[in-house]
């Protein structure tokens, strides 16, 4: 570029670098601010932003660093942007971390004890048959369980703490299981499950007349899989009149999807959300990876008849998985 009057070479203005950092700011708070109707309107469509959904307990986190940070640039209006999101985001994910009304349990409401784990064909048994010998679960809602892993648990003892089961391993991540220190009777016919198996069974809990109990698989929302993880979710039976209903397993969704929260509207609750555990994370949760697990897609979902005295995530040697164990009371029939 030439001035007109000196003829002098004249380099083109630059961009400051106070309005380079505006407009970035304004990129991210605007990123953000189109999170927010996503996760609250449950507008996630496809397999990206369905598995985005996931983060979103950070997406609040961070909008509120990046409100205060904007604060300290004295940069009010996006300021207050990231702001505003982070009170719209935290609406959604805070109450998670405070005990619900069903939290402390009903005065006179029969126990049942419910433990979920996602085996990987790897989990240490011992270590599962340890977890089970310390909470003394009623039932144990075993996922991608296989026919060796079957073996391994026996020989580690499960065979004698609980005798009944309904199996359908397999050598893959379809295998599933149902394990129960009472006797169970199958459930054919009760949904049709889409993905891995999901066997359901029935028992007889003293106090409590007839329960019915889901092991719960659905594939994971990837790509094409995605549609089938939604009908998967809205395919499991819905609570029922005269019988309790509990489903227990690796949903593969968190409370930030729609799918997941459309379930519990049926007339449900997550049990660890109702003791102030819902943000605690399951999932990955192994040593050859160097991050610590991060998202939430293990649950324990019961009628929502059903209290919650307490919930526990525990680490188990050999899995992806964080077991989710939860102590139920359900009313007295």
């Amino acid at each position: 570029m030439h001035d007109t009057v000196t003829g002098e070479s004249v380099a083109p203005a630059r961009p400051s670098k106070r309005r380079r950092g505006r407009w970035f700011s304004w990129t991210i708070v605007t990123l953000l601010a189109l999170w927010a109707p996503v996760r609250l309107l449950g507008w996630e469509t496809g397999s990206f932003l369905t598995q985005l959904m996931t983060m979103t307990p950070y997406a609040a986190a961070f909008a509120l660093v990046m409100g205060l940070f904007l604060l300290l640039r004295r940069a009010w209006l996006p300021a207050v942007a990231a702001l505003a999101v982070c009170a719209a985001l935290a609406a959604a994910v805070v109450p998670r971390a405070v005990s619900g009304s069903a939290g402390g349990g009903r005065a006179g409401g029969v126990e049942l004890r419910v433990l979920a784990l996602n085996m990987f064909g790897r989990a240490d048994a011992r270590a599962v048959v340890d977890l089970v010998r310390r909470h003394r679960p009623h039932v144990l809602s075993a996922l991608e369980l296989t026919p060796t892993q079957v073996e391994r648990l026996d020989e580690a003892g499960l065979k004698e703490l609980m005798p009944h089961r309904v199996l359908e391993p397999e050598y893959s991540a379809s295998g599933s299981g149902l394990y129960s220190t009472l006797p169970l009777t199958r459930l054919d016919g009760l949904f049709t499950p889409i993905g891995h198996h999901m066997p359901a069974a029935s028992l007889t809990l003293p106090g409590a007349g007839t329960v019915q109990v889901v092991a719960v698989h659905p594939n994971p929302p990837l790509g094409r899989m995605t549609a089938e993880w939604n009908a998967s979710l809205a395919a499991l039976p819905p609570p029922a009149a005269e019988e309790i209903r509990v489903l227990a397993g690796d949903f593969n969704a968190s409370l930030d999807h729609r799918a997941f929260r459309d379930l519990l509207a049926r007339g449900y609750v997550d049990a660890a959300d109702q003791a102030g555990k819902g943000l605690v994370p399951t999932w990955p949760n192994s040593r050859r990876l160097p991050v610590p697990p991060f998202i939430t897609i293990d649950h324990v979902v019961a009628d929502a008849r059903v209290s919650v005295a307490g919930v526990e995530v525990h680490d188990v040697p050999g899995t992806d998985h964080r077991a989710v164990f939860a102590d139920l009371r359900l009313p007295r029939g």
